[in-house]
């Protein structure tokens, strides 16, 4: 069976359809950026986004259709068995948009925080960080750790401290009892801080996985200016973050694969930095 859907045009029209490759165009942001914004006019490229892999990953799946937000109703295709569906051909082009940004940033040397602290998020968010290194947050986020950054910078300096007491064995040396205090703050630190143990500034770009729990840091991101790429459910404004992801925030599958698109684009930005400084 082969349908087209074609969404509102843009820049230039975007097309797609079940089984095929979808190709879209960007231009969500571009008027930012075209204004002189953070790093002037962003480069428009084009990704490969399957709606038939989409499917196959529980992306189109939403909250109860008791559980909802209003403003998400251009984003819900249909109702079913009680379930909100969301309209894959706006996820495509809001993750196209969200991967043209990316790689934009990333091919300007810029750096990237990933938040998803929930248990189904936290390993995909781990491993999404590592393979693009990039900054990560995966199990608590502590109030203040954008805003309050001074405060966060010293945390980091402490954890660095002892990581290097413990790696020269000095930590062995001290009594027994100051060891093991320094020990327990050395696991709380890695912890909570472990992922971003080497960030020594504000990142450019925040990615977030799941809108409800990490309203926090999506809040301190609002206030410092620092744009976002957030993940959103059925169930979540979606004029809280600068591109909103219509997904499934649930599925272990949907989290992965978009975040899987996300670390291919900034993977190609950095390796456009490297290439040509």
């Amino acid at each position: 069976m082969f349908w087209a859907v074609y969404l509102r045009p843009i820049y230039g029209r975007a097309e797609g359809s079940i089984g095929t490759i979808l190709y879209f165009s960007s231009g969500f942001l571009l008027p930012f950026f075209e204004k002189g914004g953070m790093w002037g006019k962003m480069t428009r490229r084009y990704w490969n986004i399957n709606l038939e892999e989409m499917m196959g990953a529980g992306v189109h799946f939403g909250h109860g259709t008791r559980k909802w937000n209003p403003k998400m109703a251009p984003y819900i295709s249909a109702k079913r068995k009680g379930i909100h569906i969301t309209n894959l051909t706006r996820t495509a082009r809001f993750l196209s948009e969200a991967c043209d940004l990316v790689f934009d940033a990333g091919s300007r040397g810029k750096q990237f925080l990933i938040v998803g602290t929930k248990n189904k998020a936290a390993d995909s968010v781990a491993w999404a960080a590592i393979r693009a290194r990039c900054h990560y947050v995966n199990k608590k986020w502590l109030g203040g750790m954008l805003t309050n950054w001074s405060t966060t910078e010293t945390r980091l300096h402490k954890f660095r401290d002892l990581r290097m007491e413990q790696k020269t064995g000095r930590l062995n040396r001290l009594p027994k009892r100051d060891a093991a205090m320094l020990k327990r703050q050395l696991s709380r630190l890695q912890t909570y801080l472990g992922g971003i143990k080497y960030m020594t500034g504000l990142p450019d770009i925040v990615i977030i996985i799941d809108q409800h729990e990490e309203y926090t840091a999506l809040r301190e991101c609002i206030t410092l200016g620092i744009p976002t790429i957030c993940l959103i459910d059925t169930n979540c404004d979606p004029d809280l973050a600068d591109i909103s992801i219509p997904a499934n925030d649930d599925a272990i599958s949907s989290i992965r694969l978009i975040l899987n698109k996300l670390v291919f684009a900034i993977c190609e930005g950095r390796s456009s930095y490297i290439r040509n400084p």
